[in-house]
């Protein structure tokens, strides 16, 4: 089954948690008095970029990436555009694991959207930079899988540095995206270990 919408994640993600990330390729600069110039010009990387977001689920495998939009717009914004808190009001038993980018969504909908926490003032108790430090880790490897997953993407070079026209890149990124899922897809599930404490009675007694 291939999902080709955010319609269609949303509605497969019902029974599984969403990863999501953004990933931004390096593409050629418009010429000089060109209208929408700076449209591309990436903030983060001071280069002109096209953005992208990939959607994946707790095992890593690609469920979507797409939602092209220029460089200069933000992870979160981009997303707002394709209606992605649209989709979390019509679907409220969907949840997704985000990165510090997207804290506005995990403010507006705290009970589906996971952000790193915030970082403890400097004059904070030792217990709670502690507290800090561990649930950002957690968050951190719960949605490493992401990650990996636009890791896969950047094994193929358009996605590292797109050198042909920005109007086709969208296109050649969902060609390459959809040979990455095909093979995500193929990888058997692996069975996480539970690190949950278990009562065990004595035979004895």
């Amino acid at each position: 089954m291939r999902l080709r919408t955010l319609e269609d994640v949303f509605a497969y993600a019902e029974d599984v948690e969403l990863r999501l990330d953004g990933a931004e390729t390096q593409v050629r600069r418009p010429r000089a008095g060109r209208p929408g110039r700076r449209a591309f010009v990436s903030g983060k990387r001071r280069q002109n970029t096209i953005k992208t977001t990939t959607f994946s689920d707790g095992q890593g495998r690609m469920l979507l990436s797409g939602v092209v939009r220029p460089g200069r717009m933000h992870d979160q914004t981009a997303l707002r555009t394709e209606g992605f808190a649209e989709q979390l009001r019509l679907h409220p038993s969907v949840m997704s694991q985000v990165d510090a980018g997207y804290a506005g969504l995990a403010k507006e909908f705290p009970r589906q959207v996971t952000a790193p926490p915030k970082k403890p003032k400097n004059d904070a108790c030792d217990g709670d930079k502690r507290a800090w430090h561990e649930a950002r880790r957690h968050q951190s490897s719960a949605r490493i899988c992401v990650e990996h997953t636009n890791a896969e993407l950047r094994q193929w070079a358009p996605p590292r540095r797109f050198t042909g026209r920005r109007e086709i890149y969208e296109e050649t990124h969902l060609a390459i995206a959809r040979l990455v899922s095909d093979r995500s897809a193929q990888r058997p599930t692996r069975r996480r270990t539970s690190t949950a404490l278990i009562l065990v009675r004595n035979g004895a007694c």
